[in-house]
């Protein structure tokens, strides 16, 4: 009984062996796929409803203290300003303060290692970020800030408050246009597109000022002119396709 056992034992793992050595030799014998991967991108133009603007007010004092003083009475100002405007509170938010020494220049950058640095005074930098959601109140919401004590005004930007729609339309384009370039190369090259294998969104960039058209904004003669233009939202997708024999 037990060379029985023994004997059953030895072809089952024999058997075994065979399979495996059967299924991997199929598994070679798999042919490849052969594939095409290219990438495609999406643009949509809309009109931006919002504009973010970064303002805000740089004082100096001979003591750290009298920089942040003067620096905090201008931005009361500033800070009322905004809020009398119907700003709410959640468009209004601080995006940088830092308070730094000022240093006297050198007579001769060769003096240098000799004098070492020497303060002579304060700097205090205090910046707030504010989102605009009617356009038409932009520039004279700027000129108001400046004349309140603003004097440091960083930069402005156009965006779309609520861009999903539209990015949903360049991913529909990117898709769109990465299947008519995949067909391009299928006729030129002479095989088929079969389907998708693998898609992956690369980039989806932020909004930015499209130059070639503008939509000026009415001002009064005392407000800053302003031109919010178009925006841009853009998808960028890479998509591979498998090839098959025409």
């Amino acid at each position: 009984m037990r060379v029985n056992r023994i004997l059953l034992l030895l072809v089952g793992l024999t058997a075994a062996s065979t399979f495996a050595a059967s299924g991997a030799a199929r598994a070679e014998e798999a042919p490849r796929l052969s594939t095409l991967s290219l990438s495609a991108e999406g643009v949509v133009s809309a009109p931006p409803d919002t504009a973010v603007v970064t303002t805000g007010v740089v004082t100096e004092g001979e003591t750290a203290e009298a920089a942040l003083a003067g620096n905090n009475k201008s931005m009361a100002a500033l800070m009322a300003a905004l809020k009398d405007a119907g700003l709410p509170e959640r468009d209004i938010q601080t995006s940088n303060f830092s308070l730094q020494p000022v240093y006297a220049p050198y007579d001769k950058p060769s003096d240098a290692p000799s004098q070492g640095p020497r303060i002579t005074g304060y700097q205090v930098m205090n910046r707030v970020t504010v989102t605009i959601s009617n356009l038409e109140t932009a520039g004279p919401l700027l000129d108001k800030v400046v004349k309140v004590g603003a004097n440091n005004i960083e930069g402005i930007s156009f965006e779309v408050a609520d861009d999903s729609a539209l990015m949903d339309e360049a991913r529909q384009k990117a898709l769109k246009e990465a299947k008519r370039r995949a067909d391009l190369y299928a006729e030129a090259g002479g095989f088929s597109v079969g389907r998708i294998l693998d898609m992956s969104e690369n980039m989806v960039s932020p909004p930015r000022p499209y130059a070639m058209k503008t939509m000026a904004m009415r001002a009064e003669m005392d407000s800053v002119p302003l031109a919010a233009g178009e925006t841009d939202l853009r998808v960028d997708v890479q998509v591979t396709y498998e090839i098959l024999p025409k």
